[in-house]
């Protein structure tokens, strides 16, 4: 897969892997790459096979919010290496990474749809949600992609926002009438509902970070746990205790990772998120511990991800050691058991 994060680099072709070749793009912000952004790049790609064309992703970093609205930044739901890799997962040929900054906001949509959709892909279809805005004062929309379109020879696709009853797992409908999209899925995150999340990603949702040293209190009484730190504004469970997966995660362009076969690439945890009331009373912040079952070893310093799978309890204060340590223990057996089944 090709990742054009250059957009200046269009002045020189030599520098476009696909420069020449035609593109079906689906163009959106998808942070989390659900299913509603997979059926959008899906129908991309069956116009890029009828028409011999290239598949295109086009997204933006930051979060245009992030530059508009500071301070009503959605938190996010995957960070830039992990949607890269879930496209490349879908296979997707070329993702162009528009940094979105001040200069970028004040770009007219005439203008970012033909220096980057024209200019840079070539495009012969565009597909697009039906709400999804772009450009200054956000004039763009499907309207205008389709008015431009006749002046530079694309199509384009205005596709529905998928819907949560469309969602099937097992044979069985779930969710509501309601669309799914990002903000749906960081609803269901913040609630702590990691099985709906589940649904609507179409897989688990996934943290990433650094395991960093905590108060080492969990090894002391016989559950060591790895304290990961991940970046602000990242989509976090709510408090309390859940069965997941630990899978080891490196930047592309990171090497510090340990390559000792001794650290798991992937293995069942028990996950505590919170401001652990047994032994603080007024903790300011929740911390994430993985309890990886059965495995002892060093991950300080390895980056990391946590895939959660099902929530188990909320976090709740003990009177002491021994009622959290039994608790710890029924924790440990029903994750054991609910990854296993």
């Amino acid at each position: 897969m090709d990742v054009i994060v250059d957009l200046d680099a269009r002045s020189d072709p030599s520098r476009w892997p696909l420069f020449g070749r035609r593109h079906a793009a689906a163009l959106g912000v998808f942070d989390g790459v659900h299913r509603g952004h997979r059926s959008i790049i899906e129908r991309a790609r069956r116009s890029a096979n009828e028409a011999s064309a290239a598949l295109a992703v086009v997204t933006f970093d930051p979060h245009p919010a992030a530059v508009l609205r500071p301070e009503m930044t959605p938190a996010t739901l995957t960070s830039f290496d992990h949607k890269l890799e879930l496209l490349d997962d879908l296979g997707v040929d070329t993702v162009v990474v528009v940094r979105f900054d001040q200069a970028r906001s004040e770009e007219t949509a005439d203008d970012f749809v033909t220096t980057v959709l024209v200019g840079a892909l070539g495009v012969a279809h565009v597909v697009v949600g039906n709400d999804f805005h772009f450009g200054r004062d956000r004039k763009g929309d499907v309207a205008l992609l389709e008015a431009l379109g006749l002046q530079h020879d694309f199509s384009v696709e205005g596709r529905p926002l998928s819907l949560q009853e469309d969602v099937v797992s097992g044979g069985v409908h779930h969710g509501r009438a309601d669309p799914i999209s990002s903000t749906a899925v960081r609803r269901t995150v913040t609630d702590g509902d990691v099985e709906l999340a589940a649904r609507l990603l179409g897989r688990p949702h996934e943290i990433r970070g650094t395991v960093v040293q905590g108060d080492q209190r969990g090894r002391t009484i016989g559950f060591p746990t790895a304290n990961v730190a991940v970046p602000a504004n990242m989509a976090v469970p709510a408090d309390g205790v859940y069965a997941g997966w630990w899978v080891e995660t490196k930047n592309s362009d990171d090497a510090s990772n340990p390559t000792d076969s001794s650290v798991p690439d992937r293995w069942p945890c028990a996950i505590n998120i919170g401001k652990r009331p047994t032994f603080y009373d007024n903790a300011e912040h929740s911390v994430i511990e993985a309890h990886l079952i059965d495995w002892n070893g060093d991950l300080y310093g390895v980056r990391g991800g946590i895939q959660f799978i099902s929530r188990l309890r909320a976090e709740r204060k003990f009177d002491g050691l021994d009622a959290l340590t039994e608790q710890l223990q029924r924790d440990v057996e029903a994750a054991r058991n609910y990854l296993t089944a």
